[in-house]
């Protein structure tokens, strides 16, 4: 927790307002009525600070800073590399990305930088240089914000320029060592497509290799590795006059980088959040995913995060864009806090007259000053969070479950022809953790990297590719005791999407073994009984068959492979492992896990049935302080019973047995 206070502000742009130093003194005080404590300054900042090559004017920055310090606001101070100014792409253009089609693009948008050029890395590094070196020891200035949302639109924001096909050429170089080894883990034996000399090679484009999954695989990895180190290049440059710790905002699922290659250099992880609350009735859905996002970035480092940005009303992006229905900015921002988070924060403060994002959310609109509900709303969280800092103080969740969520994984999944086209693996993913979400139960999501130590169980859905070490973890965590659970094409395909020969990786752990895979239409649907219920079987069906001390827990009901196993249980040392053959619906997904978690010993920190929409999130300090948030995303009064006895923490009031939730409530319990 920085500074000793949860977070709370966001993006502030005082550049775009220069010309009217009145609005700057009006901020200031609204900024306090907010109860705002930090800003964001300088993210888009590039043209305002330098002006002309070598020119630099950051002296209307020091007199931001120096105001903003006299109120007891924190900066976040960003390197303004998310948006280059218009002097720098007329004199060098190589700064600007190619697209996979080989034009180079002209002029604009953001994140429009090839991450490779020396020009590009040469002229931000003496741009955060000059920023480090003037504002770098500022008392109330406490985080580097490194860039802005690293990788933009995937498809848009990787650069195919020569440059980058001769770093990505060294980059497999150092990986592989000859082209033997390279062809060999591509299996560039088909079709013939054997490299003979390293230049031969071209990052995969619609004109040129599209087939090679293995080529996609490694194209993605060494764009993040890319990315990653243009980010370590400014972090490496701000820190030399400042011993700030550094951050990069990263995006909801984003499939574009790995963010467990690139939280590599970033000392605290933070995010920008924006879900798409009221798209139905039932928030329950969006609930889910904004919960998994956040539990995500805080599995990354296993440690509190920031929030960096989130809108405080409406955005403007989508087809329809609803207003936050009064209570949901209070339960979205305490939702945030729920999942580990040590920061509430906005995207922006205020509202530009023009531009692409001038109808985006905001606290301070274009008219009506204070006097609208937004601002009310903000206000009334920040006054809220300033009672909450120091019961958060060194707390952070720390689940018993895990969920596996590994980006190459994604990558091969989705990249793979057969035996389905239409793969979603985060689909896939927020069903299971939509389980543990509506049980109250918390789970981290963590690579086919992380340790598996100190879990109770470990789900891994959809889990195509093995990483190497990644079976040996599991069988280990098995062993020792835990509870795993796979599903159908797991242990598909090593590290360059190369199929394994003879058995599953962890035959040995699950006691099955694969023989084919059946993706049927909606017409040969089929079906199981699981604990006296139907259940039905789809979109994937594998046949496979269990060991002799292999539990078979249910079976196929029809077509020709009627009889042949969907769920299996087998004993592995001190613990055991679930397979789960088939596809089916969130009902079966309900019915599984609600019996594994009494099986596992898993329940939430009320120890309670919790009624539909409403959850619960347990944040723990080491020396055993425990913070307990109980949130309701239904719009109607909830009722939940056989809680315990606990404490208000912030009303002091206390509740026995019995706890009433408002539309949209969230309460924080010790």
């Amino acid at each position: 927790m920085l500074g000793g206070r949860i977070l709370h502000g966001g993006d502030y742009n005082p550049d775009q307002w220069l010309d009217h130093p009145e609005i700057f003194e009006e901020d200031v005080k609204l900024m306090k009525a907010a109860h705002v404590n930090c800003v964001s300054l300088g993210i888009f900042a590039w043209a305002a600070l330098e002006p002309e090559e070598g020119v630099y004017q950051l002296d209307w920055m020091d007199h931001i800073i120096t105001r903003l310090e006299q109120e007891g606001i924190q900066v976040v101070l960003a390197t303004p590399s998310g948006a280059m100014p218009h002097w720098l792409t007329q004199k060098y253009p190589e700064v600007m990305q190619v697209q996979a089609d080989g034009r180079r693009n002209l002029p604009g948008k953001r994140h429009n930088f090839c991450y490779t050029s020396p020009v590009m890395r040469q002229k931000i590094t003496e741009m955060d240089r000059e920023l480090a070196k003037r504002f770098g020891r500022r008392s109330n200035v406490i985080l580097w914000h490194i860039s802005n949302e690293l990788g933009g639109n995937f498809a848009d924001s990787v650069c195919h320029c020569e440059l980058c096909q001769a770093a990505f050429r060294k980059w497999l170089k150092k990986k592989y060592g000859t082209l033997d080894n390279l062809n060999r883990a591509w299996w560039n034996y088909f079709w013939s497509h054997t490299y003979t000399d390293w230049e031969q090679i071209h990052s995969p484009v619609p004109n040129g290799e599209t087939t090679s999954t293995a080529l996609f695989l490694d194209w993605r990895r060494f764009s993040t590795e890319q990315m990653n180190d243009f980010y370590q290049l400014e972090a490496r440059t701000v820190k030399e006059y400042s011993d700030l710790p550094a951050t990069t905002n990263f995006m909801y699922f984003f499939k574009g980088l790995d963010y467990n290659r690139m939280k590599k250099g970033v000392d605290i992880i933070s995010w920008d959040n924006y879900p798409f609350w009221h798209k139905e009735k039932d928030e329950v859905p969006t609930a889910v995913k904004a919960a998994a996002s956040h539990s995500l970035m805080r599995s990354l480092n296993q440690a509190p995060f920031l929030m960096m940005e989130s809108s405080p009303s409406a955005i403007s992006w989508r087809q329809h864009n609803p207003l936050k229905r009064p209570g949901m900015h209070m339960l979205s921002g305490m939702q945030a806090l729920a999942h580990g988070s040590d920061s509430v924060q906005y995207f922006q403060w205020r509202k530009g007259r023009g531009g692409f994002e001038k109808f985006h959310g905001a606290v301070m609109d274009h008219k009506n000053g204070s006097n609208t509900r937004v601002f009310r709303d903000v206000a009334e969280l920040g006054e809220r969070l300033e009672g909450l800092g120091e019961l958060l103080s060194h707390t952070v969740n720390r689940p018993k479950a895990a969920i596996v969520f590994d980006w190459e994984n994604w990558w091969a999944l989705e990249d793979t022809q057969g035996p389905r086209l239409d793969f979603n693996y985060v689909k896939t993913i927020l069903a299971h953790y939509r389980t543990f979400w509506e049980q109250g139960i918390e789970a981290d999501l963590i690579s086919m990297d992380a340790s598996l130590e100190g879990y109770h169980l470990v789900t891994a859905p959809l889990n195509y590719l093995y990483k190497d070490g990644y079976a040996k973890r599991v069988r280990e965590f098995t062993a020792g005791g835990g509870t795993f659970v796979t599903t159908c094409f797991s242990g598909m395909v090593d590290e360059t999407d190369l199929c394994f020969t003879g058995h599953h990786p962890l035959y040995d752990v699950l006691g099955i073994e694969q023989e084919e895979i059946d993706a049927p239409s909606e017409e040969f649907e089929n079906r199981f009984t699981y604990e006296g219920t139907v259940y039905p079987a789809q979109n994937l069906c594998e046949i496979v068959h269990a060991a002799e001390d292999t539990e078979v827990l249910a079976s196929y009901e029809t077509d020709f492979y009627a009889g042949a196993p969907v769920i299996t249980r087998h004993a592995f040392g001190k613990g055991r492992a679930y397979y789960l053959a088939a596809e089916s619906g969130l009902e079966f997904l309900r019915d599984f896990y609600r019996k594994l978690f009494v099986e596992t010993g898993l329940e939430n920190a009320l120890k309670t049935e919790l009624p539909y929409g409403v959850t619960v999130t347990e944040r723990l300090g080491e020396d055993g302080k425990r913070v307990i948030f109980v949130m309701n995303f239904k719009n109607e009064p909830v009722r939940i019973e056989g809680t315990g006895s606990w404490t208000d923490a912030e009303t002091k009031a206390a509740y026995d047995g019995t706890l009433l939730l408002e539309p949209f409530e969230c309460k924080v319990l010790i």
